[in-house]
């Protein structure tokens, strides 16, 4: 029996450059996700795509000699070569360039412009082309030659030209904004973001432009010839796209997933999907997502990855070193999500080396080894579950304290959990001397029950550990001769303690996670 729906996003993501560590960490997160809650009983919807339309991305297209759709059809097979090599689970992949989502942009705004929420007017101000953001100057801030830049970007910002435009009635929903967060105090993550948009929203809104005339790169909006919609009134909707909005056939999944749980974004976009998107939502009568969930932006060497600063990694390099597992499992455990954190080679060899090849790949190694040396390669018979266990009792626990961490997206907090077990298992092993146990036949029960012990903490272990480490958790339940775990949709009971039969094949197979040493690294991106 599912337990219901469970839905959330990515941002969806410019294609001016191929996708770097940035934004695989969203996306990494947000599988996360997908893969717990899918073994936590809930039918999952995960969107995530590509923002295709707006000005800049047309000026790249021109930059590269291609037309606009040519240069978008080109970027594509990259985004989703990455979320394949990362084992990204979506459930729809939206381009806004895709038949489907124009009819969504176009019955959005036209159910608005309907309904009085638009009006015409022109528009003449500040604009971040690379953020593609309109600001007022008193927002602006100055470099040291004065020049007006982006607060978001530091880069120049460039006075538009005077344009006719449709313009959003945004004004009307400054109260109805301030009264929402008040109302909703989860709907805006961290509490620092939260604290940063309820300021925004009470110097004043203004309206919204919604539309562009100047070029004809976007949706063009049904109630007036000429006018495309504005990147920003564009690519939110895909969010509503990619579970059927407008779709007859689809209606009953967009009536089950929407609103979502989540949206995952980079907290330089916060203003567009926690003022500007309810606010569209509200005035298009439909509810809005439970959560906006702003993580901190991934530095090297104390700035932020940048497309345009030439410091943007590839996940692939990483890769090459690491791992699929051991990326992911890194980025989710060492940076902290919600924050800015630091990364660097250095530090990933160390979270490597400590929590992958010591504890969790050594763990393993050891215990299917003894397995195979002191019982034939035979899950041994299960001790008495009443008896004094260690392992059990914190196995009984970690449910609990792992559904709660995953439930507020805390990733460390559910490593940290699983991780608690699987270093307790080691000191248990060596306090058991299994070793010493095999050679005094009195001692076979006392053995047995170390040994069966030890591989049940194992199974608990990669169960939890799946959603983080896919491909690792899966090789552990196949040595175990468990079966497929993505089988799995019941995590709470599949994690009862005892579910490890006697007899089950133990494949030793080679290590999981073999050390590094960063020194022989030849990393040249570092």
């Amino acid at each position: 029996m599912s337990k219901g729906s469970y839905s959330f996003t990515t941002p969806i993501y410019y294609v001016n450059a191929r996708p770097h560590l940035g934004t695989a960490y969203t996306t990494v997160a947000a599988d996360t996700v997908a893969r717990y809650q899918r073994m936590n009983g809930y039918d999952v919807a995960f969107v995530t795509g590509l923002d295709e339309h707006g000005q800049k991305i047309a000026e790249t297209a021109e930059i590269n000699n291609m037309a606009p759709l040519a240069w978008c059809d080109s970027m594509e097979p990259p985004f989703r070569e990455a979320w394949d090599m990362l084992n990204i689970t979506y459930t729809d992949f939206v381009r806004t360039t895709e038949p489907r989502h124009a009819k969504t942009v176009q019955k959005f705004w036209n159910d608005l412009y309907e309904k009085g929420f638009l009006y015409k007017g022109v528009y003449e101000g500040w604009y971040c082309l690379p953020d593609e953001t309109s600001y007022a100057e008193s927002d602006l801030e100055k470099d040291e030659e004065g020049t007006l830049i982006c607060p978001e970007c530091k880069r120049p910002v460039q006075k538009t030209s005077t344009e006719e435009n449709w313009f959003f009635k945004l004004s009307d929903f400054q109260d109805k904004l301030l009264a929402f967060y008040e109302e909703n105090p989860h709907f805006i993550r961290p509490e620092t973001r939260r604290n940063e948009i309820v300021s925004f929203v009470s110097r004043g809104l203004k309206d919204l432009s919604i539309s562009r005339s100047t070029f004809d790169w976007g949706v063009p909006l049904p109630f007036d010839e000429g006018h495309v919609a504005y990147v920003w009134a564009d690519a939110l909707l895909a969010y509503i796209t990619g579970i059927g909005y407008g779709n007859p056939d689809r209606a009953t999944e967009f009536d089950a997933f929407w609103p979502m749980q989540y949206h995952f974004v980079g907290k330089d976009i916060l203003r567009f999907h926690c003022v500007i998107w309810p606010a569209m939502l509200m005035a298009a009568g439909l509810p809005i997502a439970n959560t906006v969930f702003a993580h901190g932006f991934l530095l090297t060497k104390g700035e932020k990855m940048s497309k345009s600063k030439g410091n943007a990694l590839s996940p692939a390099d990483l890769i090459s070193v690491f791992g699929v597992d051991a990326y992911r499992y890194y980025f989710m455990s060492d940076v902290q999500f919600g924050n800015d954190g630091s990364i660097s080679l250095e530090r990933m060899v160390q979270v490597y080396n400590a929590d992958l090849a010591n504890t969790w790949g050594n763990l393993c190694s050891r215990v299917f080894n003894m397995t195979g040396k002191y019982f034939e390669g035979k899950v041994p018979l299960a001790p008495d579950f009443a008896a004094d266990n260690p392992l059990k009792e914190i196995a009984d626990s970690l449910y609990e304290e792992y559904d709660a961490c995953l439930g507020l997206v805390d990733f460390t907090g559910a490593v940290n959990a699983v991780q608690k077990l699987a270093s307790r298992v080691n000191l248990y092993v060596e306090d058991s001397a299994p070793w010493n146990l095999a050679k005094k036949e009195e001692d076979a029960p006392a053995l047995a029950a170390v040994i069966y012990n030890a591989l049940e903490a194992i199974r608990i272990i990669a169960l939890f550990m799946a959603p983080f480490m896919p491909n690792t958790s899966a090789e552990v339940f196949r040595r175990l001769n468990l079966g497929d775990i993505t089988a799995v949709t019941d995590i709470e009971t599949a994690c009862t303690w005892g579910g490890l039969l006697a007899n089950n094949t133990v494949e030793t197979g080679e290590a999981l996670f073999p050390r590094l040493d960063v020194e022989a690294i030849d990393f040249s991106a570092e």
